[in-house]
């Protein structure tokens, strides 16, 4: 566990806005995802994950807000443990939605509470993915963790999320991780530890 940082590292740059890894159980996707909380997106830092992380980036956020925007899942009925995607979104002041900067801007109005399900166009570029009541303790994966983070950190609960891969296209596994981390300078955390965390502190 060496390799790895704390969760109060983690939470710590959650709070500036900064990029952080979390990493899932290998008997699970044993993947790593580039997450950032929602409220500090910004169109550089969409860029960056379009560049050097090279996923597919989607805004995972509490159910609540999905309901108020009629932000309806993709699918009625999802397996327990897969990602509940939701109809992709785009903001209707957009151009084509899919550059960096309407992206951005999107995942704000979407946080913004006095914008309103009228004002998307749907489909769109943006993947909500609706969050597991209960957070990482009912589901541990990178959607309940970046949500987690945001709202242990002070801010919405929201958070913008993309896969990391290598350069060959492949998924980036622990030891991949670990070395973009360095290269880059990010903290990077478990989950199964954001779980311990959020159990030791009751939180």
């Amino acid at each position: 566990m060496n390799n790895f940082n704390t969760v109060e590292e983690a939470l710590e740059e959650f709070k500036k806005g900064n990029f952080v890894i979390a990493v899932d159980d290998e008997n699970r996707e044993n993947e790593g995802d580039l997450m950032v909380p929602a409220e500090k997106i910004t169109a550089e830092k969409i860029n960056f994950m379009t560049k050097y992380a090279r996923g597919l980036i989607c805004l995972p956020i509490i159910a609540s807000r999905l309901k108020e925007l009629n932000i309806k899942q993709m699918v009625d009925e999802n397996p327990y443990d897969e990602a509940a995607f939701t109809i992709s979104v785009d903001y209707k002041e957009t151009s084509t939605g899919i550059s960096a900067k309407d992206r951005a801007t999107t995942i704000k109005k979407i946080l913004d509470p006095n914008v309103c399900s009228k004002d998307f166009r749907r489909p769109g570029h943006i993947f909500p993915l609706k969050g597991k009541e209960g957070g990482v303790l009912k589901r541990a994966g990178h959607t309940e963790a970046a949500i987690d983070l945001a709202r242990l950190a002070g801010l919405y609960p929201a958070g913008v999320i993309c896969e990391i891969m290598n350069d060959d296209g492949s998924m980036a596994r622990t030891p991949q991780l670990i070395e973009y981390a360095k290269k880059f300078g990010f903290k990077i955390i478990t989950i199964e530890s954001l779980i311990d965390y959020r159990i030791k502190n009751n939180i």
